[in-house]
């Protein structure tokens, strides 16, 4: 018999594992009929991550008995796009080849090139920059899509909703023009963002009925974890189901919705529950949300009002943020080192984790043996010296891109590239480098066998200077690596310095005679001078791993719109290429995704988003810069995506109704966050911003209600 069960709750009640008993007890029952002896079903998460923590789960549960599919939402769309992407070309008459998807850096780069000059600005404000004028169209064209809005209504509903506001008529009316152009563009060129997907998804595939019959007859049931997060579009694939008697099984937080504003839609997910059997899970006491949720959060709607507040809930005040944080990090250190609690059980958690208060943290907790973990680092690949290096070789080895060069570049790409260089000695006292390569090197069996047959060829900064200054032959076309003789006094470089400057000078010369394909060129690189990436850290391996994605996803587009014709070896797409990761637009996103042995016993630092999508609950946590404005007014999403949401009336959006949804969402996060935190709290304030202004956030009145902290004396505050 089908079911279909609502199970609501919040954080930490036990959602997901209520759902995989569903799970069990469901394909155990269908395994008994004969009709479906091992039927498959469909399993959702929100995110690409919480989708492989799922995954887990239920693995280590049936030990692999059962058959089932996971994705996430956007995973989905782009799934059955391309699936049935021939049904789709015989509805719409393209004539594109099988799409090929774009990142997201790829899509505003080229939306950039597509769209200059085309959106104005308002004409009595002062004019965005061009980068952000595209940022906002392409925001609108999400949200629209994740909505189940179709893009020709995007100028309208921008109309209704923002008037002369934020921009004039034509201005609108210019950003609709240039959506459409961007629309008809990607799907001549076989080119899907996420945006045109989810939009070809909804509006053309999922009414389709022999789409519909063929999702029937591969799915006999959906299990659909934390809905508060999925997009409304996502509501309609439900209904298909629930609209055939099939079984259906959704978990809801109502203080969830951590994506509102990136595409999701809470309050319209939430209507599937009239047609559900309702399940309610209460948080374990052990939780501080348990008992302490509603009575902050009613504190933070009326401020005078101060309760007494439990010793689980504390305050650190200081008067300079570089105060707090050092406060914040002894008294991190001094509770490991006492034995109270475990690192990987503390989290510190900030509405924007900024760079300054991640390195302090480190610095410290570092000094103190104490490893921290960064969560889902956004950090762009160019800050790497390692991919700094690479890009450098490239300008080298491509003509015509010595403009893209200077002395300082080269100097860091000898001291990168020679880190890890060694020479092997074949017999005692005879000292030869080998040709470098995987296939000319020696085996890991004979390096083993002769220890000390080994000697490490590093250039130091200083060699590098010299060698920069004096062996390196600036030209716009070919900029070339002289030999070390060019320098009057090379007898100062050193043996080892000399041996792998002539390696690198080698090698880019070989190079350059081949001319093969930038991304065979850096597995080259690779290979040749981080030993296949086998002498790295893990960071510097993800780093790595990030550039050679985003290498190979940009000639796979540039070969797409050159149709075909690209043997990778022209330099103007290595210029824009190389121009692209300098200017920060990629970001880096490292792999795999689950920390290991250090780190994985480590203090996590995030910002509230990041704690919250990836579900995370510690013993303690820290809220850093609780005093700060930013807690109410700091992720505020898309562009527009208030607009997008179904329970609002096509209605003036006004700053009233933008403040009361970042109360809302303040709210949402507070009573999330406690029910997070097992054991305690602790309300980190600094009473000075970093710009010297005092500091009045909304949760100022509950810094005030908490104990104070026993502060340090004031000598223990100087940094060492």
């Amino acid at each position: 018999m089908s079911y279909s069960t609502w199970i609501v709750g919040a954080s930490c009640t036990g959602k997901t594992t209520r759902l995989i008993e569903y799970f069990c007890d469901w394909a155990a029952a269908r395994r008994q009929e004969k009709a479906f002896p091992n039927p498959n079903c469909l399993i959702i998460a929100a995110l690409g991550d919480n989708r492989l923590d799922l995954v887990d789960r239920i693995e280590s549960v049936t030990h692999g008995q059962y058959r089932f599919d996971t994705v996430s939402p956007l995973g989905f769309f782009a799934k059955e796009v391309e699936l049935f992407w021939s049904l789709l070309m015989q509805h719409l008459g393209l004539k594109a080849p099988f799409p090929l998807r774009l990142h997201p850096e790829t899509e505003h780069e080229l939306a950039t090139q597509l769209w200059r000059g085309e959106l104005p600005t308002h004409p009595d404000q002062e004019p965005l920059p061009e980068a952000l004028r595209v940022k906002r169209t392409l925001d609108a064209l999400s949200g629209a899509a994740m909505a189940g809005i179709a893009h020709e209504d995007i100028p309208q509903i921008l109309k209704d909703g923002f008037g002369e506001l934020e921009g004039s008529t034509e201005q609108w009316d210019a950003m609709g023009s240039a959506i459409n152009r961007w629309w008809q563009w990607c799907l001549d060129h076989g080119l899907l963002t996420y945006s045109i997907l989810t939009e070809l998804y909804w509006r053309y595939l999922l009414p389709n009925p022999v789409y519909q019959q063929h999702l029937r007859q591969r799915y006999r049931a959906i299990f659909a974890d934390d809905v508060d997060e999925y997009p409304a579009v996502m509501r309609h694939v439900f209904e298909l189901f629930l609209n055939r008697g099939m079984t259906c099984v959704f978990t809801f937080n109502p203080h969830g919705g951590a994506r509102l504003g990136l595409g999701a839609d809470p309050d319209f997910m939430a209507e599937l529950a009239q047609r559900c059997r309702t399940e309610m899970l209460m948080p374990p006491e052990t939780s501080l949300g348990a008992t302490w949720a509603d009575i902050l959060v009613q504190c933070i709607r009326e401020p005078l009002r101060l309760p007494q507040l439990p010793d689980s809930i504390q305050s650190i005040q200081t008067t300079s943020r570089a105060q707090l944080l050092r406060q914040t990090a002894e008294l991190i250190a001094e509770a490991v080192q006492s034995g109270q609690i475990r690192p990987q059980e503390i989290a510190v958690i900030a509405p924007g984790m900024d760079a300054i208060a991640c390195y302090t943290l480190q610095e410290i907790l570092d000094r103190k043996g104490i490893a921290t973990l960064l969560l889902d680092p956004q950090d762009p690949p160019i800050r790497s010296p390692l991919v700094r290096a690479l890009l450098t070789l490239l300008a080298l080895v491509y003509p015509g891109l010595g403009r893209l060069l200077d002395r300082e570049a080269i100097a860091e790409m000898l001291v990168v590239l020679s880190q890890f260089q060694v020479s092997w000695e074949e017999t005692a006292g005879s000292v030869e480098l080998p040709e470098f390569g995987p296939s000319k090197a020696p085996s890991l069996s004979h390096r083993l066998a002769n220890p000390v047959a080994t000697t490490r060829l590093r250039i130091d900064p200083v060699r590098a200077g010299l060698l920069s200054d004096h062996c390196f032959a600036p030209d716009p076309d070919h900029p070339k690596l002289l030999p070390t003789t060019t320098f009057p006094r090379w007898d100062r470089l050193g043996y080892q310095a000399t041996q792998a400057y002539d390696a690198i000078r080698q090698w880019v010369a070989t190079q350059q005679r081949q001319l093969s394909h930038p991304v065979v060129l850096l597995e080259r690189a690779i290979q040749t001078f981080f030993d296949g990436g086998g002498a790295l850290t893990y960071n510097q391996l993800a780093t790595l791993r990030e550039l050679m994605e985003a290498a190979q996803h940009y000639w796979d587009v540039e070969a797409r719109l050159r149709s075909g014709s690209s043997d990778g070896a022209d330099p103007e797409p290595v210029q824009r290429f190389i121009q692209l990761l300098r200017r920060g637009t990629i970001t880096g996103d490292p792999t795999p995704l689950q920390p290991m042995g250090r780190a994985a016993q480590a203090v996590t630092l995030a910002n509230i988003y990041q704690y919250r999508v990836h579900r995370c609950s510690h013993r303690w946590q820290f809220w850093l810069d609780a005093g700060s404005p930013y807690w109410l007014t700091g992720g505020r999403g898309q562009f527009a995506a208030p607009l997008m949401q179904h329970h609002r009336p096509n209605q003036p959006w006004t700053a009233m109704d933008a403040l009361a949804a970042d109360q809302q969402k303040l709210e949402r996060e507070v009573y999330d966050l406690l029910h997070r935190t097992q054991e305690r709290l602790y309300l980190c304030h600094c009473d000075l911003a970093l710009n010297g202004q005092e500091q009045a956030g909304p949760l100022l009145s509950l810094v005030n209600a908490a104990l104070p902290v026993p502060l340090h004396p004031p000598s223990a505050l100087v940094l060492s």
